[in-house]
């Protein structure tokens, strides 16, 4: 079972106002993947956000006794048609924390919000309760699906621990299946041993460098 966190309030006003403004939904700055035709564009304001999820950025490996550390980055919104909230979401919205709160960030269409949809049903299925989380790790362009076992935790802290279960999104890294849960103490160290033996030649940084991608 799965035991959803309330979004903080002014992040979901930041995106229900991004929805209402055709000027967030048409800036290339806030809809980075949308194309002319997307369904985000075409009915932005009869969409509604829901199943908010927390995003962690896994970032400051420098070497391979270094612990994973994780920081809140936003929180992502499914975004569904009005009347259809069991259905497929036609996108996501992000917001990210400011010097001046809470702030809508971007829209985004594309193989992570779906299969972020598959991972959740997916996480449906698993014995035990957990608390769902995304967990990016941009230097390796990953996503993932992060199910913590605490379900008491505030979703805006902590780091995966050990039994917690962790499910790549697709598209994965070569050689790490997508949507096959492993527990958070084996894929990280495998995540670590790949950041700190094959970095990539540019940094990359903030859940918007996904973007293209989600």
């Amino acid at each position: 079972m799965l035991h959803v966190p309330p979004a903080p309030a002014p992040a979901l006003r930041s995106v229900e106002t991004a929805l209402g403004s055709p000027t967030a939904v048409h800036d290339p700055r806030t809809a980075p993947t949308l194309h002319a035709g997307s369904a985000l564009r075409a009915a932005a304001d009869q969409l509604r956000p829901q199943l908010p999820l927390p995003v962690h950025e896994m970032t400051g490996i420098r070497g391979a006794a270094d612990a994973p550390y994780t920081k809140l980055v936003g929180w992502r919104f499914h975004l569904h048609e009005t009347g259809t909230e069991g259905g497929e979401p036609v996108g996501a919205a992000e917001a990210v924390l400011t010097a001046d709160g809470w702030a809508f960030a971007h829209f985004c269409e594309g193989p992570y919000v779906t299969s972020s949809v598959r991972a959740l049903r997916e996480a449906h299925t698993l014995p035990g309760g957990h608390q769902p989380r995304l967990l990016s790790v941009p230097e390796l362009y990953m996503l993932t699906l992060w199910l913590c076992e605490d379900l008491d935790a505030d979703p805006a802290e902590g780091s995966p621990s050990d039994a917690d279960l962790l499910i790549p999104l697709a598209p994965a890294p070569p050689g790490i299946a997508a949507h096959q849960p492993q527990r958070a103490d084996a894929l990280l160290a495998l995540l670590t041993h790949r950041l700190v033996t094959a970095p990539l030649s540019r940094p990359v940084t903030g859940t918007s460098d996904l973007a293209s991608a989600n």
